[in-house]
């Protein structure tokens, strides 16, 4: 990873940011869930960077879901490349009596594979850990470099999905990380 990337906390007001982050990517395995089981496919999911307006996947949705996170007493961890960034990470707390949720990650397309979700996942363990949360909940993009990511890292599908993040992310794959399974970050 480039020293100079920069990590720290994100204030509300500096969401708008999230402009800067271009999701673009070809993808070409994906997944779907089944209970705790994950079915592999291979897929033609171009995924196009954020649209402008109101959609699905526009900037102002995006921005939308992340002021409300923090609003509600979550935490953004921005990766800034001098004034850019790079990427986030939204930590929420307590989604369930000793469960946090890792809400949301991004990395600009032209910032991937530089160890930058890597450090943006590890401030997010160690928030939750912080808090004394025993797992980790996340629901991701069903594209393979998502999942391997997650996986990678000690997450499995759950058979049981949280119930109102499963209905705002019916594609998603659902997973969690048992934290005792996990090192405390430094």
């Amino acid at each position: 990873m480039s020293d100079t990337i920069r990590f720290r906390k994100m204030a509300v007001d500096e969401l708008e940011r999230i402009r800067d982050i271009d999701r673009e990517e070809v993808i070409r395995v994906g997944y779907q869930q089944d209970g705790d089981q994950l079915i592999r496919m291979d897929v033609d999911w171009d995924t196009p960077n954020w649209g402008r307006g109101e959609g699905e996947h526009t900037h102002t949705r995006i921005i939308r879901f992340a002021k409300h996170y923090l609003e509600t007493g979550a935490t953004a961890i921005g990766a800034f490349a001098g004034d850019r960034l790079a990427g986030i990470a939204i930590y929420q707390p307590e989604v369930e009596e000793s469960m946090g949720q890792l809400a949301l990650m991004h990395v600009s397309r032209e910032f991937r594979r530089r160890g930058i979700a890597a450090r943006l996942f590890e401030d997010v363990l160690r928030l939750s850990q912080t808090a004394g949360d025993a797992r980790l909940y996340v629901s991701a993009t069903p594209s393979g470099s998502a999942v391997g990511f997650y996986l990678s890292r000690g997450f499995r599908p759950t058979a049981t999905p949280h119930p109102e993040l499963l209905a705002e992310e019916p594609e998603d794959i659902h997973m969690i990380l048992e934290l005792a399974d996990t090192e405390p970050a430094s």
